[in-house]
């Protein structure tokens, strides 16, 4: 049975103790940022949606990011992301954090999504405005009008080779006195940088990129926002326990271990690759929407290569 198949009684390594898993890590330690089921005719697939949250969150994740980058955010309409974030709330219950991504490079408009999320999402995950390239100071504003119009804890999220704008260690430092801004998805992947905020706040930092999940928490980082953990949760979730356990030896052999899984992931940019990985195995997902498109005979060849190399059977 391959790993990310509905799982047997999951081994005990798997589930540490609760107050060690849980202390700092607002959010949970292992957290998948979902992608977006849709039907052969490119329409929301709310079925599909809620079968993979209650996968997802039986193989051992934490947390769900419904409409982020992954989940193909900016081709959904604030309906279908509404939708969508509903039926996941009413699939995983309150068996799993699920977070809602709101971000865009308009701030009424992240407004209006924030908003409507308020009721059916535990966190709001809000992406540096994209394209408009603000300053630092329009960063700060951007961010804490968002937190200062909701109820639900607003996570940052800085992808500077996405947007343009890295969200720099000084405003990191200042968003972090907001009370309802509590934790960041780091994507920029700079650890000097990460573990002066970490140092200096009381920020929750989340790796963004899967490979650096290990060299993250070994700097004061609480866990991991996941696109292999779609394929890969229960190793993922393995490799995080063993280093919180201290046993860093087993974390580094499951760090080395994953590298492949997360190569055959990103081996598309987009969710291309993702998806495809999804198809594959039976799971849902169904094509990407443009202006992504599918991948291509040789690149599912490539694909099949980093899973098998990583121990993901096809």
């Amino acid at each position: 049975m391959p790993e990310n198949a509905h799982p047997a009684e999951p081994a005990t390594a798997l589930w540490p103790d609760t107050a060690l898993w849980s202390a700092g890590a607002p959010f949970g330690r292992l957290i998948t940022a979902m992608v977006t089921p849709f039907h052969e005719d490119g329409s929301l697939d709310l079925d599909g949606a809620q079968k993979l949250a209650a996968h997802l969150v039986d193989a051992g994740n934490d947390g769900l990011v419904v409409s982020g980058t992954t989940g193909e955010a900016p081709t959904t309409s604030a309906a279908e992301q509404l939708a969508l974030l509903e039926a996941v709330r009413e699939a995983v219950g309150d068996r799993a954090h699920v977070i809602a991504g709101v971000g865009t490079n308009s701030t009424e408009h992240t407004l209006a999504l924030a908003r409507q999320a308020e009721a059916a999402a535990d966190a709001l995950l809000v992406v540096t405005p994209y394209y408009n390239k603000p300053t630092q100071e329009g960063l700060y504003r951007h961010f804490t009008a968002v937190a200062g119009h909701t109820s639900r804890p607003v996570v940052l999220y800085d992808i500077p080779h996405r947007t343009g704008v890295p969200i720099e260690v000084d405003t990191l430092k200042r968003l972090g006195e907001h009370e309802m801004i509590v934790a960041v998805k780091d994507a920029k992947g700079d650890l000097v940088a990460g573990s002066e905020v970490i140092a200096a706040t009381d920020l929750a930092y989340y790796s963004g990129d899967d490979p650096l999940t290990l060299p993250w928490l070994s700097v004061g980082a609480v866990g991991v926002v996941s696109m292999s953990a779609h394929l890969a949760a229960p190793r993922i979730r393995a490799m995080i326990a063993a280093y919180l356990a201290g046993d860093v030896r087993e974390a580094a052999r499951l760090h080395a271990e994953l590298l492949p899984v997360h190569a055959g992931v990103t081996s598309v940019p987009g969710v291309i690759s993702l998806k495809a990985a999804m198809n594959m195995l039976g799971l849902p997902g169904g094509p990407v929407r443009l202006p992504l498109v599918e991948a291509t005979e040789e690149q599912l060849a490539r694909l099949k290569t980093y899973l098998a190399q990583g121990g993901v059977k096809i």
